[in-house]
């Protein structure tokens, strides 16, 4: 399924419950809702959109397929799971530095194993947010129970490759 596919089954799908919605008022809510949410993401997702192209130019391609590419074969998933633990900011981030990426000519295992670090490893999250809540020893515990999966998961995408 390419993006176009899986937009337009989304929007076919949230018309349908929004047709489904009982009165006129809770209607008009959930387009408020949709509306304020677009308003807060739609800068984000330009900026990111604007840094993924600019990152993409910006990254020599002889590097990243020298260390991210097939070529790195499990270099690259360890060196691109490390890279996702300390990558900062929120998925517009991340995602738009694993989209230059992947212009530039990184692996798809490394880039497997960089998104699944950032979103299991990420250290500013992990200290900023699930410290705070959860404390330290849940903290630990649970990275180093997940700790392998990046690599897991990149590894297996090696095979697939």
């Amino acid at each position: 399924m390419n993006l176009v596919t899986g937009t337009i089954i989304l929007m076919v799908l949230a018309a349908w419950v929004w047709r489904q919605l009982e009165t006129t008022q809770r209607r008009q809510q959930a387009l408020g809702g949709v509306w304020r949410m677009v308003m807060k993401n739609m800068p984000r997702l330009v900026v990111a959109l604007i840094s993924a192209g600019l990152f993409a130019e910006l990254l020599p391609e002889s590097i990243v397929r020298q260390y991210l590419g097939d070529t790195a074969g499990f270099y690259g998933v360890l060196l691109a799971a490390g890279l996702g633990i300390v990558t900062p900011g929120g998925a517009f981030v991340s995602f738009a530095l694993a989209a230059g990426a992947m212009n530039a000519g990184a692996a798809t295992a490394a880039l497997i194993a960089y998104v699944t670090a950032w979103a299991l490893l990420g250290l500013t999250r992990v200290m900023a947010e699930e410290m705070s809540f959860l404390g330290c020893r849940f903290t630990v515990i649970r990275m180093v129970l997940t700790a392998p999966l990046p690599l897991i998961a990149g590894g297996a995408a090696l095979l697939f490759q």
